[in-house]
């Protein structure tokens, strides 16, 4: 079973009207909800094998903040074509991960990172489904177990096992 993580990252700020959206850096809320995902993850034992990032400053802040509790410390790739992914280009990006990659940290952007999750998962937990449908806030994590191989990953083939949002972390 391969474990994918699906983060929409932390809230970014507006402050600046005319910087570019790639360049927006976290704003404090996104900042304090980055630390408490980090404290969530290592709680949960939370350790991916493989992080594949957007390039956009928030996603890096966010990653920044999460990864001194990654242990062991995960293959890291920034990739730009997250930025602009739809969610079938989320999905095709899953089929090209290698076989022996257990587990999989994708932090991306809305609305991709929620259609990819709501795309792949089942209505075997209609709740948790249902929360994931209504809102994908910034910081929230999706954690879903593939039935098969990454290659495999399509409609209706995992089951989202949990799905946590900033406000409700301690």
């Amino acid at each position: 079973m391969k474990v994918l993580y699906l983060l929409r990252h932390a809230k970014s700020s507006w402050d600046d009207p005319y910087l570019p959206d790639h360049d927006r850096p976290l704003a404090p809320r996104g900042q304090r909800a980055a630390r408490k995902l980090a404290d969530h993850l290592r709680l949960a034992g939370i350790s991916p094998a493989l992080v594949l990032c957007s390039t956009a400053r928030r996603a890096t802040e966010t990653l920044d903040a999460i990864m001194p509790v990654l242990e062991p410390p995960p293959d890291v790739r920034l990739e730009e074509d997250l930025y602009v992914a739809s969610s079938e280009d989320l999905v095709h990006r899953l089929h090209e991960i290698p076989a022996p990659v257990p587990s999989v940290l994708l932090i991306g952007h809305n609305p991709s990172i929620q259609s990819a999750a709501l795309v792949l998962a089942r209505d075997d937990d209609q709740t948790l489904v249902a929360r994931l449908r209504d809102k994908m806030a910034t910081g929230a994590l999706a954690t879903l177990e593939l039935d098969g191989e990454w290659s495999a990953a399509a409609v209706d083939t995992a089951r989202l096992v949990s799905f946590v949002v900033p406000r409700e972390l301690a």
